[in-house]
């Protein structure tokens, strides 16, 4: 049976509306099935230090394209020269390539990769995919009629070019690799993740793939590693004054205020801009925002999220269809619903447990609220956990009185129960403002992993309000926008004097709005030890983190969505 030859196995042809995959989708799958299907059928991308770098490498190379000779008027006695950016492709083969460079010499052609690092000490000189790749270039010249036997890859750190020669075995192995990527786009599954590779912490997308995450969730390997990721200096940028005007001025975002000296702000330093009240922007400022993916957020003077602008979005179509499908089925909302609620209810707990100042223990509201968990865990529709929510709301806000200091109780920071629209005291106020924030932070968050904010599965859609975001931040709203209250009033970061009263109503001033934006930020700064997965993390990269994760629950690559709670 070792002998038996194999019959290979030809792929079916691309359907018209597949574009030709390029060579470097031929490299990734030979290195990696999954990272191949994320990048080409996904869209997902995150840039790194290395694919930057190697992005410059490349551009240096780029030379308006010398004509290419045909291949029957190719001299035997001519001088050698050669082509820089040669464009190929094969409708037979389903594919198409960027030559770096093609050397010309005696009637034979070379292809010549370039690639960054150093050459690596494994047999033949290079590894497996950037052989194929540059076989895979040789074959897209051969169909043009061009003789070629050999090619090199030249790497730039080392600078150290190898020779590799295009024998029978590896143009069988380019061959598979090619129908293996095109089987691989037609299935619509996306592979597996590699179980503790050495690849993955150095590979651009492990934020995305999560491939330790969805071993442990679905098949309990080791506990995951570190997520291997360069923590990102751009923070979201706030302004506030009224009548601000910003502008584009270079690389940096001017912010010009009335009798004031202007700001400014690198655009590389920006994550996010969140504009308040009657803050202008100009087109200029707002094309490059886009243009560079760095959403705008706005809000009502007052705080309210009244939406949010980005570039031309994430392209991962796969992820929004699968996320309209399950918003349609009722059983599918319902226990994502069931989970969302649960786990709010758990984190009430936690903060009652972490920062009760009463005289005797919370042990009956504790206790209640456990009971609430229990009945959301097994609601039979969604008015009985509508229900449901509401009685824990009841129960936790009845006692948040007590998670306020004595200090702060005398300062003007009494609650008695909980309102809003409009919020009628200090502590309702900043809930409500803290709420809004969160909300807009899942939005942004939502929209830049690749779904539709505004479609969700628990809170119904609604014209203006982002379901989805809602639906996820439910479980954070103790954790994230209520400590960040407490945290400001019982540290005296805001005061009874940054509040502005009228007609019954009660709203932050814009001194005390900017203290608590500050105290808001530091909350989503603060790391913390991952309940489920035991490694650091901040809880900015575990909103995206939880986004990613109910991504592959709905893809069908993890059997439940694993909600965040913490002890």
């Amino acid at each position: 049976m070792a002998d038996q030859p194999e019959l290979p196995l030809p792929a079916p042809p691309l359907p018209e509306d597949v574009p030709p995959l390029p060579a470097r989708m031929i490299n990734e799958f030979v290195y990696c099935p999954r990272l191949a299907y994320l990048v080409w059928v996904q869209q997902e991308w995150a840039d790194t230090a290395d694919t930057v770098e190697g992005r410059v490498r490349h551009a240096r190379t780029e030379a308006p394209p010398r004509p290419m000779p045909e291949a029957e008027a190719l001299d035997a006695e001519a001088l050698p020269f050669t082509v820089r950016s040669l464009e190929l492709g094969s409708e037979r083969l389903g594919v198409v390539a960027k030559c770096d460079i093609v050397e010309i010499e005696g009637g034979r052609v070379s292809p010549v990769d370039i690639k960054r690092g150093r050459r690596p000490h494994v047999e033949g000189g290079a590894h497996e995919p950037e052989r194929i790749q540059l076989c895979v270039q040789a074959m897209l010249l051969e169909e043009q009629g061009y003789r070629v036997e050999e090619g090199f890859i030249w790497f730039a750190e080392s600078r150290e070019r190898v020779r590799v020669v295009f024998d029978e075995a590896l143009r069988a192995r380019t061959r598979a690799a090619i129908d293996g990527l095109r089987l691989l786009v037609l299935s619509g599954r996306i592979p597996p993740p590699l179980e503790d590779s050495p690849k993955c912490p150095r590979c651009a997308l492990v934020g995305i793939c999560l491939p330790d995450e969805v071993g442990f969730l679905v098949k309990g390997v080791p506990s995951p590693r570190p997520l291997a990721v360069q923590r990102p200096d751009a923070l979201p940028v706030y302004v506030q004054e009224p009548r601000a005007r910003i502008r584009k001025e270079g690389e940096t975002l001017v912010v010009e205020v009335e009798d004031a000296a202007p700001t400014r702000i690198r655009l590389a330093d920006t994550s996010a801009l969140v504009l308040f009240g009657s803050v202008s922007l100009t087109t200029p400022a707002l094309h490059e925002l886009l243009r560079r993916e760095i959403p705008v957020a706005w809000h009502t003077h007052g705080g309210w999220f009244l939406g949010l602008a980005q570039g031309t979005g994430h392209r991962n179509v796969e992820l929004r269809t699968a996320q309209y499908g399950a918003s349609f089925d009722e059983h599918r909302c319902l226990e994502l619903a069931r989970g969302f609620v649960s786990a709010k209810i758990r984190n009430a707990r936690t903060i009652l447990r972490r920062n009760w100042r009463g005289e005797q223990p919370p042990e009956r509201e504790l206790a209640e609220l456990a009971h609430w968990v229990r009945r959301a865990e097994h609601a039979r529709n969604r008015d009985e956990l509508l229900g449901i929510e509401g009685n824990a709301a009841a129960i936790y806000f009845g006692a948040f009185r007590n998670l306020i200091g004595e200090e702060a109780l005398a300062r003007g920071f009494d609650f008695t129960k909980r309102n809003r629209r409009p919020p009628a005291d200090p502590v309702n106020a900043l809930l409500s403002f803290a709420y809004a924030m969160l909300a807009r932070t899942f939005t942004v968050t939502l929209a830049m992993v690749g779904f539709d904010p505004w479609r969700g599965f628990y809170h119904r859609p609604r014209y203006g309000r982002p379901a989805l975001a809602l639906d996820l931040m439910e479980s954070f709203r103790p954790l994230l926008a209520d400590s960040a209250v407490l945290t400001a009033i019982n540290n005296g970061e805001v005061q009874e004097r940054d509040f502005v009263r009228a007609a019954g109503a009660c709203a932050l001033a814009p001194a005390g709005r900017k203290r608590f934006i500050a105290c808001f930020e530091r909350r989503l700064a603060q790391e913390i030890t991952h309940p489920l997965f035991g490694y650091r993390v901040d809880y900015r990269r575990v909103l995206e983190l939880q986004a990613r994760l109910l991504g592959r629950h709905l893809l069908g690559e993890l059997p439940r969505y694993p909600e965040f709670t913490t002890r």
